[in-house]
């Protein structure tokens, strides 16, 4: 189980604008909602390991690369952010979660299609 700490600490954070840069040179953007939310729409190229699964999944990720997570509204990812931290992860939290990344032009996949 996480430990709340990890919800409670405040993560490093990009916002939706400098997490498109990041991600066009290298970083992985990490999704942190649920299965439904991903098969409504998700950011192109991210990858979907649900929060409540991070912890044992984390290992998937890749260690040389900054990553990113999100969520809807920012909220759940900064939690994601703080865990990944923790374990060496180079990671922030995507400011505004997805809400952000489509206020700023950031591109959609819709539909079932995993990326």
């Amino acid at each position: 189980m996480t430990p709340t700490r990890h919800f409670f600490r405040r993560p490093r954070t990009v916002s939706p604008s400098e997490a498109r840069v990041l991600a066009a040179s290298g970083a992985l953007i990490v999704d942190v909602r649920g299965m439904r939310e991903w098969r409504r729409h998700h950011i192109p190229g991210s990858v979907l390991i649900p929060l409540a699964q991070l912890e044992e999944r984390m290992d998937e990720l890749p260690a040389d690369r900054m990553l990113i997570t999100f969520c809807t509204g920012g909220l759940l990812s900064s939690g994601a952010a703080n865990l990944l931290a923790e374990f060496g992860y180079d990671a922030a939290n995507m400011t505004r979660g997805l809400v952000g990344w489509r206020s700023t032009g950031g591109e959609l996949v819709e539909g079932d299609a995993l990326s």
